[in-house]
């Protein structure tokens, strides 16, 4: 039988890819570890990380440790995903994208050519220094990879809908290492994305008094419930709770992809007297550049609901009552349930493009998707925040029920490990996702040697 240890020797053996293995101790080793978004993802320990620079490293390893059912292994790009397991490995062998963010645009500026292990800052960068831009993350911070195998939330998704739905081609290392032109069927290395000519953009954020959330809360589902929905604007709307003087603040980040400081759409959330307005004219790639945070613990749950005028009151009303009931954890920092319109003029581009597999249509109506998330300062309160945060979604969902506005789609960028996000995409694309997986991993290989993340064969 194959030790781990031998799956690395596997590929110190190879000539060609032994420079590129790193083992415990190791510098290199140890800022991959360092570099995922959450401390309980960085924890895990790898038995060494191999950090490719080019497609043919990649199918190289994958066709060594495809051969050997007992070398499981994980793909990382950046690492944001805060679930354990996700794009790291105990014991196994993690694949590191990030020497792999080349950024190149086509000579007509049609097309943005990104490696999987840029960040979304380096691409817009380029972008910006080319005049045009792609759909991608809002975090600068965040990875191409990740991002756009889960769907994809832009600033210019109502534009283009979800980022997925603005690829015009991956280049895929299937199992035994053959390049193709999700990690259920194999490692994305390359994307090429459908470009468009852009300037600078307003963004920034708002701060209210939390006494004034009913007239944001109004504003907010008015703009997306809006008839004539304004393509260029989007928000995200963010309530978080103190977990020691259980007090609320509430914020937004409005963003609106043409210089317009104060857009007409904006106008009953300008209405609303602030606190904080730091909006201003700015490029994408400066705007998406956060500074860089600690490595904490963080648990995120989502769910999808119906945009109408009880959504928003009612959901901070259960997560109110639900926190406020709760024994807050030592160490816990912060409680955040932050929502992001999902209109029709979003879910309307993925049958225009070709079709994705996440199932939202138009027909469904204008939703919000609601990511609910945690942050502690230690591992050890890591149980006790997980039970609350699954006893808050549970909450959430059985009222959104019984009101008859809980939709099934959840998105899983923001998913925790525990939620069933593939079944949520409807039957008739679980089969799609099944039938490739045999097509194209007839094996299983990346269903079971590749264990992060949500897997299509444990959906019955």
């Amino acid at each position: 039988m194959t030790t781990v240890g031998q799956c690395c020797s596997l590929l110190l053996a190879s000539t060609a890819l032994a420079p590129l293995v790193s083992l415990p101790g190791n510098g290199t080793y140890q800022n991959t570890l360092a570099s995922y978004f959450s401390a309980e993802e960085g924890a895990l320990q790898p038995a060494c990380v191999f950090s490719p620079t080019e497609t043919a490293d990649v199918a190289a390893a994958v066709a060594i440790l495809s051969n050997d059912t007992n070398c499981d292994f994980a793909v990382k790009s950046h690492g944001h995903a805060p679930s354990a397991g996700f794009a790291n490995i105990a014991g196994g062998v993690t694949i590191d994208l990030t020497g792999m963010d080349s950024v190149e645009v086509s000579a007509d500026a049609s097309v943005m050519r990104v490696g999987m292990g840029a960040s979304w800052v380096q691409v817009y960068a380029v972008g910006d220094a080319h005049g045009v831009q792609v759909a991608g993350g809002r975090n600068g911070g965040v990875g191409v990879g990740g991002l756009l195998l889960g769907g994809g939330i832009s600033y210019f998704s109502p534009r283009v809908g979800w980022a997925c739905d603005a690829v015009a081609s991956f280049e895929v290392v299937l199992a035994g290492g053959r390049v193709a032109g999700g990690n259920n069927l194999g490692v994305v290395t390359t994307a090429e994305l459908r470009a468009f000519p852009q300037g600078q953009i307003m963004a920034g954020t708002l701060a209210h008094n939390i006494s004034d959330r009913d007239a944001v809360f109004a504003a907010v589902t008015e703009l997306t419930t809006a008839k004539d929905y304004d393509e260029y604007a989007s928000i995200v709307l963010s309530l978080n709770m103190d977990p020691t003087t259980l007090e609320w603040t509430i914020s937004e980040v409005p963003a609106y992809t043409k210089p317009v400081l104060r857009p007409k759409s904006y106008e009953p959330l300008f209405a609303v007297p602030n606190i904080t307005d730091t909006l201003a004219i700015v490029n994408l790639s400066t705007f998406s550049n956060e500074s860089a945070i600690p490595q904490l613990e963080f648990v995120f749950y989502t769910g999808t609901y119906a945009a109408c005028a009880e959504t928003l009151p009612t959901i901070f009303e259960v997560a109110n009552a639900t926190l406020s009931a709760a024994t807050q954890p030592a160490g816990m920092l912060l409680w955040s349930v932050a929502f992001e319109p999902l209109p029709t003029k979003y879910t309307q581009w993925g049958d225009r493009n070709g079709g994705n597999v996440l199932g939202t249509e138009p027909s469904q109506g204008n939703a919000f998707i609601v990511l609910m998330s945690a942050t502690a300062a230690s591992a050890d309160a890591n149980d006790a925040v997980e039970s609350i945060s699954q006893q808050l979604m549970a909450n959430i969902n059985a009222e959104m029920q019984r009101r008859g506005l809980l939709h099934a789609f959840q998105y899983a960028n923001y998913a925790d490990a525990s939620q069933n996000v593939l079944p949520s995409y409807g039957a008739a694309n679980v089969q799609r996702l099944k039938n490739a997986s045999a097509k194209y991993d007839p094996k299983g290989v990346f269903q079971n040697q590749v264990p992060g993340g949500f897997k299509i064969k444990n959906v019955v």
